[in-house]
């Protein structure tokens, strides 16, 4: 889908300039509607082409990793303190 709107708005950007008398607000939102389905074909090249999935997958295990870390940490501490509190 992206494709087709990108090839209609690139040659509705020429017609629209080449009519008489031009049509500066329709090539006005032929050059916008561009950009953003440019815009979208690169974001999702780059997520699943270019490394942008694993990028993030490996982003997300970082944190999942690090928040698990600080829990067990904090699991610890509270065993650490039970022992503590049975012994004496």
């Amino acid at each position: 889908m992206t494709a087709a709107l990108t090839l209609y708005s690139a040659t509705f950007m020429r017609y629209s300039m080449a009519v008489t008398p031009k049509n500066y607000l329709l090539f006005a939102c032929h050059i916008v509607n561009f950009s953003a389905q440019t815009t979208q074909a690169y974001r999702y090249l780059n997520y699943w082409n270019f490394g942008g999935r694993e990028k993030s997958l490996e982003e997300q295990a970082k944190a999942g990793l690090a928040g698990v870390k600080a829990e067990t940490e904090k699991l610890a501490d509270k065993g650490k303190e039970v022992v503590e509190k049975v012994t004496n």
